[in-house]
């Protein structure tokens, strides 16, 4: 019978239920855990079935018993420790957890490490909840974690049982963005995202969305859309769009660029050509702080990046004083803001 804590949660599976589980001492199952010279192959097997089945994670923290540690952290998956989208949301975090008497860490899974990695780090040292933040994992796999802490997803439209989720409407926000240029006279728009090819079409991710969003608006003008994959870097995206611009079968007149981030780089190419706004607009998505800079002047799409995270911090403590019946799905309306990055053709 799957035992639940005094919040109506599954309870964490302890040692002693493994060893339970398995038929064997405590001693045993630690030995296996620590790979101890002597275990026989036929243990190893037992005690690593009944680790798999009842999922069980051994605790870094040398406690008897779980209690609060009034701490939450945000999970993240990030190009480099100064992106201003995370930024952004770690704000609206620290905001909505004010006065509360929770402690808030990061935890950036940066370019190249495991997402899953940095998830199981902040479980075992047992944190009140977490905030996971476009995290690169399986919408199974974070589901089946919130069995033991409770989480709020950001920025992926995941629709899954055990999580909440804080994301933008990206479909009406990238369509306010191709209205804008098709309105301006542009047909030669580009798509600049993140990647290094064709994306799922049931993908929930916000870069996916994105893309699928901007190719229907292309093809419903009846264009042909054109994709450029770079990195998530600024200077991947300046390295991908001095490529563009050198492809004189396309004269490229636009660009869109799935975030702000990119929107930059692709800008710094831009203006090293000496191209004005009218011959190639660009325009990005989140609203940075850097984009309102009078010398950037970005035309972006504002997804609220602040009120997203203070929003995930009240669905969080919500999870984390009760479990909600179901799952939460907020999904905030965007604004484009227009500003000198693009112009009338």
């Amino acid at each position: 019978m799957t035992q639940v804590n005094e919040q109506g949660r599954r309870r964490r599976p302890s040692l002693a239920d493994v060893a339970s589980h398995a038929g064997v001492s405590q001693g045993a199952v630690s030995k296996v855990i620590r790979n101890a010279y002597g275990v026989s192959p036929a243990m190893q097997q037992r005690v690593q079935r009944a680790i798999d089945d009842l999922n069980y994670r051994p605790r870094t923290g040398a406690r008897g018993m779980r209690g609060q540690t009034f701490t939450i952290a945000i999970g993240s998956e990030m190009p480099q420790l100064g992106n201003d989208f995370f930024t952004q949301v770690t704000t609206g975090a620290a905001h909505g957890l004010a006065g509360s008497g929770y402690q808030l860490i990061i935890a950036p899974a940066l370019d190249g490490e495991g997402d899953k990695k940095v998830l199981d780090a902040l479980v075992d040292r047992q944190v009140d909840g977490i905030l996971a933040i476009s995290l690169e994992v399986t919408p199974s796999y974070l589901d089946r974690l919130a069995e033991y802490v409770p989480m709020v997803l950001v920025g992926r439209h995941d629709r899954q049982n055990n999580y909440d989720t804080v994301t933008n409407d990206d479909r009406a926000g990238v369509t306010s963005a191709m209205e804008h240029l098709l309105a301006l006279g542009h047909r030669e728009i580009a798509h600049l995202t993140v990647g290094s090819g064709p994306t799922r079409a049931d993908s929930s991710t916000p870069h996916a969305i994105r893309q699928a969003t901007y190719e229907r608006c292309m093809l419903e003008n009846e264009l042909r859309p054109h994709v450029v994959f770079s990195d998530a870097s600024e200077n991947s995206a300046y390295i991908a769009t001095r490529l563009l611009l050198d492809d004189r079968a396309r004269r490229t007149t636009a660009i869109f660029a799935g975030n702000d981030t990119l929107a930059i780089g692709a800008l710094r190419a831009v203006a090293e050509r000496g191209l004005s706004a009218r011959e190639v607009s660009v325009v990005g998505y989140d609203n940075i702080e850097l984009a309102s800079h009078p010398l950037v002047s970005l035309t972006t799409v504002d997804q609220y990046g602040v009120k997203i995270g203070a929003t995930a911090i009240e669905l969080l403590m919500d999870r984390i004083r009760e479990t909600p019946t179901e799952p939460r799905h907020v999904e905030l309306d965007p604004m484009l803001v227009i500003r000198n990055s693009s112009a009338q053709r």
